[in-house]
């Protein structure tokens, strides 16, 4: 990749970071209580997580079908996105770590890099177990044998 495509490719990864931590913080959704709030249906339920959501989808659903359509980036990248039919055990179990820690934290990844510039120990100590993840993750992922289809995918569901 020459000097210029990485410098609009960075640029373009922290505008978007950026706008995308300033809509958690003007939203709420740094504040765990809030999204726990959203959790406890049986409770106080706070039903501002789902006005969040809706304007996320409201904004990328349009996005995602002009990107599939253009089937390049802006800054000329292939986009390749993901087979929306094929659920794989990968999937399944990424999905279920995330709800849980999510569910016992309230906190999810965006929010986390946010939170963590607080330096509270509960931050920290959540950052430490993200870090962790990955890593495991990583390892795990890279030791794994090739799927007996050829393709290197984990074993599917196609839905």
């Amino acid at each position: 990749m020459a000097e210029g495509d990485r410098l609009r490719q960075t640029t373009v990864g922290g505008v978007s970071g950026l706008v995308f931590g300033i809509g958690l913080i003007l939203s709420g959704m740094t504040d765990p209580a809030r999204v726990l709030g959203f959790l406890d249906v049986a409770g106080q339920w706070n039903p501002a997580l789902a006005f969040v959501m809706a304007g996320a989808v409201a904004v990328a659903a349009p996005a995602f079908a002009f990107a599939r359509h253009r089937g390049r980036s802006l800054l000329g990248r292939p986009i390749v996105l993901p087979d929306r039919f094929r659920i794989d055990a990968q999937l399944v179990a990424g999905a279920a770590i995330f709800g849980i820690g999510w569910s016992l934290t309230g906190i999810c990844p965006g929010p986390a890099i946010l939170i963590l510039t607080t330096l509270r120990p509960e931050a920290l100590l959540f950052g430490a177990g993200l870090v962790v993840g990955m890593v495991v993750s990583n390892r795990w992922l890279a030791a794994r044998p090739q799927a007996a289809n050829g393709t290197g995918a984990s074993p599917s569901i196609i839905v």
